[in-house]
Formats: C-alpha cells, structure tokens, sequence
C-alpha cells in the first residue's frame, strides 16, 4: 500500500470503508463494533486537522504578508494585484453558493437518514440554532466588531474565531515589513520555520489520510446506510467540478476583454502548468512550471510574473474557496439546517480569507474548510460526507487556482505595460494561429 500514490491509498481506504461498513450492517453486533473500535480513529483524524487549522493561518499568512518585505510595493502593482486576487476569490464563492443553492445537493438525502445523521453526527446542531437566533438580534455592524478581536490568545482558542484571528495575521505581518528588516528578521526567520512545521505536519497528517476515511466512511454506512447519501454526494461532486468550469470560462472572458487574447492562446501557454497542478495537487510545486509558461509562453514579463504569482501561490486560491462554498452549504443541507442569507454572506467572507490562508499544498484546503464550518456552527464531523471525494476535487480544483493565478499575472502586466509577445522561438502553427 505505500507504493501507491496518496490520492490512490485515499480511494482505496474509502473503497474499503464503504465495503467494511456493508458488511458489519448485516453482522449480529457489526455495528456496534464499528462505533466502539472503528469510529474513534476517524474523530482522531479529524482532530488532528482541526489541532493545525489555527495554526497553519497564523504560520501562512504571517509569512505571506511579510515576504512583501515592502508597503510601496503594495501602492501600483501590488495594489491592483492583490485587488484582482480577492475580487476573483469572491466571485469564486460566490459562484459555489449560487450553484449548491439551486442544485440543493444535500437536500436529495430522505428525512430518516438526515434524522440518523443529526442523531450521530449533529451534537453541535442545536448550539447552532441558538447562536443564529443571537445573531438576528445584533446591529449591522456586528460582524465588523466580531472581526477586531479583544484578547488574540482567546481567540486561537476556538477554530470559530478564524475571522479574527486571520485579522490578527495580516496586522501582524503588515507590522512586520514596517519596522527595520534588521529587526524584523529574527520573528520573521521563526515565522518561517514555524510555517515549514506546520506544512510538515499537515503532510504527516494526510499519511494517515486513507486509515481517517476508512474509518469515517465505515461509521458513516454503518449509521446511515441509505443509498441516497452517496446519490448526494455525486451531485456534491459534480456540483463543485461545475464551478471549477465555470471559473476557467470566468478567467478566459476576462482575458479577452482586457488583453485582447484569445481563450485557445491563453490555454495553449498555460495548460502544461495546469497538468502538473492536476497531478500534484500542489500550486507551490506547480510555481516553477507557471512562471515559465506565463513568461515565455503569454508574455508577461518578468518583473511581473516574479511578484504576482508567488503571491497568488500563497493568497490566491479560488478553487479552493468555491470548494469550501459548496462543502460548507452541502454539509449544512444534509444535516437539515437552513443557512440564513447573512450567514452566507459571512462564509462569502470566511472561505476567501481562509483561501488565502491556504498553504499550496494537498490537503491544506481540507483544513481550512474546519474554520468555515466554524464560523457557520455546521458540525465538524460532516467532513466525513465529503472526505470520500475530497482528493480528485484537489487535484481539479488546484488546476483552478494555477489558472487563475496565470490569468492576474496578465491582467496585471497589462494594467501596467508588462504584456508583450510571447519569447518562445518556434511556434506551432496552432500556436500562431491562436495568437
């Protein structure tokens, strides 16, 4: 099994716990044995990844932000870079929710087993019902004083204060390039190390990947065993490939509009970057492939390439902030709650900061998506409804976030007279033809 690639021993433990989980359904005291002896290793799996999730943002974005080394350089083309970034991040979201909105995965599932579900995964559902009662009884402003937190400690204390503590990040690391680089350095140079820890034990974590889903997947079957569940989960999964589609026709159209390049052009330059972010999950791995593709391929130069898409590997991860949209609205569906229009709105704003508090590694959205269930009081444990498929939607959803970050590098380099012809000597003709 350890020959196998990650995603492979993921499937194959999601194969077997669907498989287990049959079984011991029709095994006198089966079931029992799955909740006693099985069941745990899953909740400990998933406790490994909320333990990182603060963590991993503060360690992320704090180095992220820093590594800017310069507030001017945020003024033109770290302005308008950073901008385009968050304004694509938010379209993402909300591409996610408009579409789990009418497709209503979760809401195909029968009134019994989301009955059965709440019963065995739903403890939080209640608190849930409580808090969203308080919200409807604070000012407008509410959420901005929610966001500014009093004690930064207390709030690291909770994955629901995300919001806060993210704030606390980019406040921190924008202190950080403000003083002396000679004096910065030393917190920086932790941060760093701290930030390579955590990407270290997120890999650790996903080694034990396949054993976490086996045994969620077997608990699930075990207490929900309708068919209708995993009927759910495929229109889940077609849900969140959809808007990853409609986001690579999303960066085409802008493209065309304000660089006069052809979408074949720009597929043609960019899609050897975006098979690699497909097979390695990884949008750090994949930089390397990017720059040359963006440079020598689509024009842009490299003063520009050289500081747009290192960030966007750090802050801009579309793919993965549709994704959380879908997984966040699909998981409350399923556990029967009603998400209130301004609770949609906060995950609006939840997912696209937590996005770019992704590390680009696999698996990290995963992590991410534990504070956008937070902050919405959807139980933690409807992760296991969507863990099954969670590794191919990796692997689509980072060939997103490469694509998108190709597409601002050229509307930045076009937005400040970066943008020229490709530098590649021999063109193929359907190359030439496309330009």
């Amino acid at each position: 099994m350890k020959k196998l690639a990650l995603h492979w021993r993921i499937l194959l433990g999601m194969v077997l716990g669907v498989i287990v989980g049959i079984l011991m359904t029709n095994v006198d005291g089966g079931r029992e044995f799955i909740q006693d002896w099985i069941k745990p290793f899953g909740k400990i799996f998933i406790n490994s990844l909320k333990l990182i999730a603060i963590p991993l943002i503060l360690a992320a974005l704090i180095t992220g932000v820093a590594d800017l080394k310069d507030i001017s350089k945020l003024s033109k083309m770290g302005g308008r870079t950073i901008t385009i970034y968050i304004i694509t991040t938010v379209v993402a979201v909300s591409i996610g929710l408009i579409l789990v909105n009418i497709v209503n995965p979760g809401k195909s599932i029968t009134e019994t087993t989301r009955t059965e579900m709440v019963k065995n995964y739903g403890e939080n559902t209640t608190k849930y019902k409580k808090e969203a009662e308080n919200q409807k009884e604070s000012g407008p402003l509410q959420a901005l004083v929610d966001l500014v937190p009093q004690n930064i400690f207390l709030s690291a204390t909770s994955n629901r204060n995300m919001l806060q503590v993210i704030f606390f990040a980019v406040f921190f690391g924008v202190g950080l390039i403000l003083i002396p680089e000679e004096k910065g350095k030393v917190v920086k140079d932790f941060f760093s190390g701290f930030n390579d820890v955590i990407l270290k034990m997120v890999d650790l974590i996903m080694l034990a990947a396949p054993y976490g889903v086996f045994a969620l997947l077997a608990a699930l079957v075990v207490e929900s065993p309708s068919l209708d569940l995993f009927k759910a989960l495929g229109w889940y999964a077609i849900t969140v490939v959809f808007g990853l589609l409609v986001m690579i026709v999303f960066y085409n159209i802008l493209i065309f509009i304000f660089t006069k390049k052809k979408p074949k052009f720009f597929m043609n330059g960019i899609s050897p970057a975006q098979l690699l972010a497909f097979s390695t999950s990884s949008s750090a791995a994949t930089l390397p492939v990017t720059m040359e593709r963006v440079t020598e391929h689509l024009g842009v130069e490299e003063e520009v390439a050289s500081f747009v898409l290192p960030i966007g590997a750090t802050i801009n991860m579309d793919g993965t902030s549709l994704y959380q949209a879908v997984a966040a609205v699909f998981i409350a569906q399923a556990f029967g709650m009603d998400l209130t229009f301004g609770t949609q709105l906060g995950i609006i704003a939840t997912a696209t900061m937590a996005s770019i508090g992704s590390a680009a590694v696999p698996g990290a959205g995963m992590v991410m998506l534990v504070g956008v269930l937070g902050y919405a009081g959807i139980p933690e444990a409807g992760l296991a409804l969507i863990f099954a498929v969670d590794r191919p939607l990796d692997m689509c959803r980072t060939v997103v976030n490469v694509t998108g970050d190709a597409a601002v590098s050229m509307l930045v380099a076009k937005s400040v007279g970066k943008l020229g012809e490709p530098n590649v000597k021999n063109w193929d003709d359907n190359y030439k033809e496309s330009n």
